[in-house]
């Protein structure tokens, strides 16, 4: 595989047995679902996780999968600088589902979290109005905070990055529990 190569989802199912799976969603996201074998390594932990994936890759194929493929994309950048071929899921886990494939949900999941995506739309949502109802209400210049929301939205959209995911990763329920990252990067490591 070459660091640029991206699979449709008919593609990555019929390889599936033979590749390593690297789901770089938050945790909660992976728990709502995610490709069969699946190992979830959080974007923001890529770095901590490269000699594992090195030694993974250097024993098969990495397909890194996200919910919409920007993620992904992303980690198989970082993965290429650091000497680590990957290939990316073209549309993610949503064209996985949308095209008929099964996720799986890892047993005793009791409490979905909303996926990154939603968790950003709420985000700036809530901020753009608070903004304008405080600038109504107290003082004008409040609607700085609205326009800078806007900023940051066309900002994330000509640079295919979001730096509101990256700060909403970071919250506890968005995070890896420590047991579960080391379990991974054991798994890879028996690869």
């Amino acid at each position: 595989m070459t660091t640029s190569t991206a699979l449709t989802t008919g593609e990555a199912r019929t390889r599936l047995h033979e590749l390593t799976v690297i789901d770089v969603r938050t945790p909660g996201e992976y728990a709502g679902g995610h490709l069969p074998g699946a190992l979830n390594i959080p974007l923001d932990q890529i770095q901590r996780a490269l000699p594992d994936l090195r030694h993974a890759a250097d024993h098969g194929d990495l397909l890194v999968v996200c919910a919409s493929g920007a993620r992904s994309e992303n980690a198989c950048r970082i993965l290429a600088e650091n000497g680590v071929t990957a290939a990316t899921l073209s549309g993610g886990t949503g064209a996985w589902a949308a095209d008929g494939h099964e996720l799986h949900r890892p047993q005793g999941t009791s409490r979905a979290t909303w996926g990154m995506e939603r968790q950003v739309r709420f985000t700036a949502g809530t901020t753009v109005l608070l903004g304008l109802l405080l600038g109504l209400t107290v003082h004008p210049a409040f609607q700085l905070l609205s326009a800078g929301i806007a900023g940051g939205l066309v900002f994330s959209a000509l640079t295919n990055t979001c730096g509101m995911a990256a700060m909403l990763a970071k919250l506890p329920h968005n995070r890896p529990r420590t047991a579960d990252l080391d379990n991974t990067l054991a798994a890879l490591r028996n690869l």
